[in-house]
């Protein structure tokens, strides 16, 4: 299955989506933050991206300055007791980080696939699994 670079997912609805960056059909996790190992529509293997700690380290500098501009808005105008900046701020780091490690990930893929795909790197693609027509029909190799 070929698909054109004009029928490509947008890369940040793909991205917020969790979809594979050659279709857009298929989950491209299996998990929270795990990958499938290939695409069941299209066959795009996963074997050929790796984004390591790219998608946390682009949240972390955002993240930290969002977390120390707040913080410091916080006293400055409410001036609240320690204890509910111990309460506050690790909340929402949390919850921006698990809001947005997936989508970046996602999108960090998207990105490796369509510059490489643009240099004429050879992508892996496994065979999307075939479902037999007659359930009863079993194949065997001997």
């Amino acid at each position: 299955m070929t698909i054109q670079p004009m029928s490509r997912p947008s890369l940040i609805k793909g991205a917020i989506r969790g979809r594979w960056p050659r279709c857009g059909e298929a989950s491209l996790f299996i998990g929270y933050l795990q990958v499938a190992p290939a695409c069941s529509v299209c066959g795009l293997s996963y074997a050929n991206f790796a984004t390591e700690d790219g998608p946390a380290s682009l949240i972390i500098l955002p993240l930290c300055m969002l977390s120390a501009g707040g913080s410091l808005g916080v006293e400055i105008y409410f001036q609240p007791p320690v204890w509910v900046h111990a309460v506050i701020w690790p909340i929402f780091i949390a919850l921006v980080v698990g809001f947005a490690l997936r989508p970046m990930k996602a999108g960090m893929i998207t990105l490796q696939y369509r510059h490489r795909d643009r240099a004429g790197e050879a992508f892996e693609t496994v065979a999307p699994p075939r479902l037999s027509a007659n359930p009863n029909n079993h194949e065997t190799s001997s």
